[in-house]
């Protein structure tokens, strides 16, 4: 197969479209789908050499198929990240960076605000392994120093985070991993690469739930991790080869061809979310709102210097508490009650009921996450629509 080689001189929606491309010897336009789990050889001394590594080539779909390849090189491009490994979900994504490169005695610095399964792998799934973790505020970086020992090898955070859309300062903890010899591992799946590139500010790793915005169109399911060569060939290649996280050719299919339209819906999942957000702040049945991109968010002067566009999620609190938040849910007629959020149709879902029901009360207030917090992922509906949909639900409220 032929790749194209001009991607460096390529500007990122350039690069959104075509990087990584390979084209079989038909010349197709569109990327190709591979749906083989093996590949034949011209002969047995072939195979030989593949397995040794002495040539290159695809030997069994676990390992690398052309369209994952493709996917990878793309997902790379865009994050600027030197390689990049796709899985078969978000969260297969997350534990493959912390199980390929922690062992015994290793220790983790992470951000309290984080998704419930994340947080479930760090306080759940690493110790049971002799790993141990500190979380700490991520919105304060003298915690993320004092928390740092001689043992601590991964920093991990997710910005803005899940479900409450705190921030962290991406540059100023990667500064703080560095200095202690430590990676910065970054879940970047609420901005995507078209709103914030967190290699560009000092991160190690980034990693993707492609499920969300990559796909963008609540089809299927996926995962990426961007690194560079070195965290891949000493962990992540070995880890993915022989454990088998890997991502379907179809679902790395259907990724690939949506980074063709990334940007361009991430700008209208701005523009929606945004006067989302100006709606709910002026209603009388709305104690509070959260979003980045608006003045009154506490980490608004970050947000404006380390993202793009303030992204597709809103979060919001519904006066009264969870009765009235599910009266409110189960009111509207045009957005979706659902856990599930990056699809091109709006969805609304009770963080403290789902997504995060799992974790203790005490911690979900000290995250914020109160029995009135909604989390709504803004779609690409007539905006106009959105905050009427939403008005009628509040009045039943």
């Amino acid at each position: 197969m032929a790749t194209n080689k001009k991607t460096g001189k390529w500007r990122k929606r350039t690069l959104a479209v075509r990087g990584g491309t390979m084209r079989s010897p038909f010349q197709e336009t569109c990327e190709a789908l591979f749906m083989t789990s093996g590949y034949a050889y011209e002969n047995a001394e072939e195979a030989e050499a593949r397995f040794k590594g002495e040539t290159g080539g695809y030997q069994y779909s676990r390992f690398g198929n052309p369209t994952v390849s493709m996917f990878e090189e793309r997902m790379a491009l865009l994050e600027g990240a030197q390689v990049g490994r796709a899985t078969a979900t978000g969260m297969a994504a997350v534990s493959a960076v912390f199980l390929s490169s922690l062992r015994t005695g290793d220790h983790v610095v992470a951000a309290r605000a984080m998704f419930g399964s994340c947080l479930h792998v760090v306080e759940q799934i690493l110790p049971r392994f002799g790993i141990t973790y500190t979380l700490v505020d991520g919105a304060d970086t003298s915690a993320w120093e004092k928390a740092m020992r001689p043992q601590t090898k991964l920093l991990f955070l997710e910005t803005p985070s899940n479900p409450t859309l705190a921030l962290v300062d991406i540059a100023a903890v990667a500064k703080i991993a560095g200095a202690h010899g430590a990676r910065l591992a970054v879940d970047n799946a609420f901005a995507s690469p078209a709103l914030q590139r967190p290699i560009e500010l000092g991160a190690h790793i980034v990693i993707h739930s492609s499920t969300k915005y990559i796909d963008g169109q609540g089809r299927a399911l996926g995962g990426v991790v961007l690194c560079d060569r070195e965290f891949l060939d000493q962990y992540l290649q070995v880890f993915i080869r022989n454990t088998g996280p890997s991502i379907s050719p179809f679902n790395a299919w259907l990724h690939l061809k949506s980074l063709e339209t990334l940007e361009l819906r991430m700008k209208q999942h701005c523009e929606n979310a945004k006067a989302v957000a100006d709606f709910l702040a002026g209603h009388k049945k709305v104690t509070r709102v959260l979003y980045p991109f608006r003045p009154d968010h506490p980490q608004h002067n970050l947000a404006r210097t380390q993202m793009d566009g303030g992204g597709g999620v809103v979060a919001f609190e519904v006066v009264g508490g969870k009765a009235p938040a599910f009266k409110f849910a189960n009111a509207l007629k045009l957005i979706d009650v659902s856990n599930n959020l990056g699809d091109a149709k709006s969805l609304i879902t009770h963080p403290a009921t789902t997504t995060h029901s799992k974790v203790a009360p005490e911690e979900r207030a000290a995250l914020g996450i109160s029995e009135g917090l909604m989390r709504v992922s803004v779609g690409l509906e007539d905006a106009e629509d959105l905050c009427e949909d939403l008005d009628q639900a509040l009045k039943v409220a």
